[in-house]
Parts: C-alpha cells; structure tokens; sequence
C-alpha cells in the first residue's frame, strides 16, 4: 500500500514537473510580448502603438510556439482587417520597440532644458519626466499618444520632473507667481 501510494506521488509530482517545464516558454512569452509597442506600419511607414495578444502568446508558447497577434493598434477600428505585418518587427526585437524603453532610452544621458540636472535611469515607479516644446509649454511624456513620440522628441527637449510641476504652476497662475531677479552677493 506504501509503495504504492509513494508510487502515485511520484507520477503526480513527475507530471507536475512537466507540467511547469512546459508553462516556463508560456510564461516568458507572456512577459516578453505584453506592454505598449511602437513599430512603423508597413502601409503607412508612419509610427503606429500596437498591443500584442500576450495571453495569446503565452498559450501557444505553451503548446508549442508563441502565436502572435495584434491585440490593439492606434490605427483600428478602420484598418482593422490589415495583414498585421508590423509583428515582424516585433519578433525581431521585441525590446527595442517597448515604448518604455523608446523612452527610457531617449532621456538617457540627457540634462532637464531648464535645470541641467542629469537624467538618471527611468523607473516605472518614479514621477514621468516632461517635454519642453517650441511654444515654451511643457508636457509630461505620457500625456502624448505613443505613436507622436517620434516626432516630439525631434522637436522637444527634456525636463525634468520638477522643472515640468514648475512650469505647469507658473503658466495656470502667473498671478501667484512672483520672479525675483537674483541678488549678487556683495564683496565685503
């Protein structure tokens, strides 16, 4: 009876262990594919922000290869039915077209326009830095629609956090705002 029981646990923990050798590529695959993505449509050669079906990924990494499938695109509902050859360039380098890291990348070792304080590494968690338009405005960079970043950042400038609430505060009430020009301290 012992044996027998020691066996069955054995089958059970055995089918287990395949069980999550096989969910560890499903698991990766969801990982890798969720997030907003920017990739250029083969159609328009524009910029588009697509959603892959990472759950969809997932299963088939699961069964045997991850299958992938837009879930959203800036360009739907009216190119809805387009052949989704933009998941190319996600197969390729799924990392590299993150819109974080597009971003992340792009603030790396760049100064705030207005403080000159160095940009460090962006984290999830952190305030969102801004952007400094030709119009003096700022705006913070998740304010924009994801496929607008590359061409705001070829005509805005970095700003950090607290140059941005700044700004903001000083453009909604200039009227409680007051400049002070900076003394020069006096040699004695």
């Amino acid at each position: 009876m012992t044996g027998t029981i020691l066996f069955v646990l054995g089958v059970l923990a055995l089918a287990m262990g395949l069980f999550v050798f096989r969910a560890i590529p499903g698991v990766r695959a969801y990982f890798e594919y969720r997030g907003k993505r920017l990739i250029t449509c083969p159609e328009t050669h524009k910029a588009a922000a697509v959603d892959v079906a990472a759950g969809q990924a997932a299963v088939g990494a699961f069964l045997s290869e991850p299958i992938l499938r837009l879930k959203q695109c800036s360009r739907w509902p009216e190119r809805q039915d387009c052949g989704q050859e933009c998941l190319k360039q996600i197969e390729v380098d799924p990392e590299n077209c993150l819109v974080w890291n597009i971003v992340s990348h792009w603030y790396q070792r760049k100064k705030c326009a207005l403080c000159q304080k160095p940009f460090g590494e962006l984290r999830h968690l952190d305030h969102a830095p801004g952007l400094l338009g030709p119009d003096h405005k700022t705006v913070e960079w998740r304010e924009l629609r994801p496929e607008q970043l590359p061409e705001v950042f070829a005509t805005h400038s970095p700003v950090c956090w607290n140059c941005h609430v700044t700004e903001t505060f000083r453009r909604m009430y200039p009227e409680l705002v007051t400049v002070r020009e900076p003394e020069l301290k006096r040699l004695r």
